[in-house]
């Protein structure tokens, strides 16, 4: 019964993370719009339609492997804060420079291009925010199961 259970944790766990990964996309790439998206109702719902569709192609690019992560998680239990921030931003880098989202062609004249592009920075930081997120609600406890059973 306690593996059940934890499977359950961990799904909902996943949901709640791709949940949170989405919004710090939306707030990421659209923040500087939202005085706009106050004032026109319309706004709001692109807001939020953007999220829920950025939660979607967070959950389709990564599923892989956050499986593969979130077993390896629980089978040597693994617990620490740090190491599901930096696993959940480095898998969404990885995911956003292996869909050629993060190939920017831009050339300008007047600057150099930037290091890191603002999209590949909000990429990490939507990682970090999946892994705190999925730390919170399943993380913590991860292999935790085996020692009840």
């Amino acid at each position: 019964m306690s593996l059940l259970w934890r499977i359950i944790v961990i799904l909902f766990g996943l949901w709640i993370a791709t949940m949170a990964a989405g919004l710090v996309w939306s707030i990421g790439l659209l923040g500087s719009e939202w005085t706009a998206a106050n004032a026109d109702p319309a706004g709001r719902v692109i807001f939020w339609g953007a999220a829920f569709l950025a939660s979607g192609i967070t959950a389709t690019l990564l599923f892989l492997p956050m499986l593969i992560s979130v077993v390896l998680a629980e089978a040597f239990s693994l617990r620490s804060l740090l190491i599901y921030a930096v696993g959940g931003a480095a898998l969404t880098l990885f995911g956003f420079y292996g869909t050629g989202f993060g190939n920017s062609y831009e050339e300008s004249i007047d600057r150099a291009p930037a290091p890191i592009s603002h999209q590949a920075e909000v990429a990490a930081a939507a990682g970090a925010a999946f892994g705190l997120a999925y730390w919170l609600i399943a993380g913590r406890n991860a292999g935790k199961w085996r020692a009840s059973a």
